[in-house]
């Protein structure tokens, strides 16, 4: 098989769930399964259950979450801004304005392509709300600052925790402490559901408005649905989506849960060791910045390639067919958030310049790691 960048590593226990899902249960919606997925979900954070609350989607999670903290209901009327880091996902951006939030772009950190709290100090406006820390390659950078900051300015914060899921900081989870925290569980994070997502809220009123929103804003409906019932005399007073997680995809990933601890996170933490450790002293390249007080289990490995180079070491590894991935394009470089007379970015331009993305998932092997380093120093010499 040819070397992935990334791939869902999946198998017949994820596909006897499903099975049992179909044929058993028969009801493929969000129903018991779901429900207990969130049971687990909160088990393994140690929070609880009523704090948590899946979705369809990474992107309809961070939707959810800013659509919960922003003042007012979307559609009427402005809702204000948040800052962001422009070095992310375009769901980051996409998320703030599906909901009637703008996005602030910010700078990142060089050295870690996190939010540069320093840049945002002077891009903060009269109507910014909130924060969204992004945990860039799923290291929560300066988190405490980042709290400390949002203290400081009386703002919320919504970790964008896509990569995330699985890390700790100061020996507790993320997503167990602080205000609101976004998972992905797309098809090659650190578990899947095939599709999904999950916000976990620190308070019950912020968690109570994400899910009823991701039943169109129906109130009560998550709680009937988990108990095998329909609400056939709704009520509705605010915007809602239809970003519900299925039975079928809460099985697989109850599955994927059980094997984050014993099979995924040995195996990603293994790589990326052997990565740095093939990489040592390997002039004109750079791995980015950890703290120790950060317990990281990596969704993607970056790799910085200084002086100018990283163009063609990138073309160097696709010839020899070794994929190589670009995380990612600047949101303030897309037209649809570019802003006239927008104060430039050097920062984040620059560490953009440098990364590539290389190949890492639990299904590696050491020798695929050996042979794109070997190919990276070629390149290099």
């Amino acid at each position: 098989m040819a070397m992935r960048l990334s791939r869902s590593i999946v198998g017949e226990a994820e596909a006897e769930a499903v099975r049992r899902v179909i044929v058993e249960d028969g009801y493929l919606g969000i129903g018991a399964e779901v429900k207990r997925f969130e049971q687990e979900l909160a088990s393994y954070l140690g929070v609880n259950p009523e704090l948590v609350c899946t979705a369809n989607t990474g992107t309809s999670a961070l939707t959810l979450a800013v659509d919960a903290v922003a003042p007012g209901h979307f559609g009427q009327g402005p809702r204000g801004s948040i800052l962001v880091p422009s070095l992310t996902f375009v769901a980051s951006f996409q998320a703030c304005t599906a909901c009637g939030v703008t996005p602030i772009a910010c700078e990142v950190l060089p050295e870690t392509g996190t939010i540069d709290l320093a840049d945002c100090e002077k891009r903060l406006a009269k109507d910014t709300f909130a924060i969204m820390p992004v945990h860039y390659a799923s290291n929560p950078w300066q988190l405490d600052e980042v709290y400390a900051f949002a203290a400081r300015h009386g703002l919320r914060v919504v970790e964008d925790a896509a990569h995330a899921f699985g890390c700790r900081h100061d020996g507790k989870r993320i997503g167990s402490f602080g205000d609101v925290a976004c998972f992905s569980f797309d098809g090659i994070k650190n578990i899947t559901s095939g599709e999904g997502g999950l916000v976990v809220c620190q308070d019950r009123e912020t968690a109570r408005i994400a899910q009823d929103a991701r039943l169109l804003s129906v109130e009560g409906d998550t709680r009937a649905r988990f108990a095998g019932e329909r609400t056939w005399d709704p009520d509705v007073v605010r915007q809602g989506w239809r970003f519900h997680m299925s039975n079928i995809m809460a099985a697989v990933g109850r599955v994927q849960l059980s094997r984050l601890e014993p099979e995924f996170i040995p195996a990603r933490k293994r790589l990326c060791t052997l990565y740095r450790e093939e990489l040592e002293g390997v002039a004109g390249v750079a791995f980015l910045k950890e703290s120790p007080r950060d317990d990281i289990v990596h969704h993607i490995q970056p790799l910085r390639v200084l002086n100018g180079r990283m163009p063609a070491v990138r073309q160097h590894l696709l010839d020899a067919g070794i994929p190589v991935g670009v995380h990612y394009k600047p949101n303030h470089l897309l037209s649809y958030f570019k802003i006239e007379g927008e104060a430039p970015f050097p920062q984040t331009e620059g560490l953009f310049a440098e990364l590539m993305t290389l190949p890492l998932h639990p299904g590696l092997s050491d020798a695929d790691v050996r042979e794109v380093c070997a190919k990276i120093k070629e390149a290099l010499s």
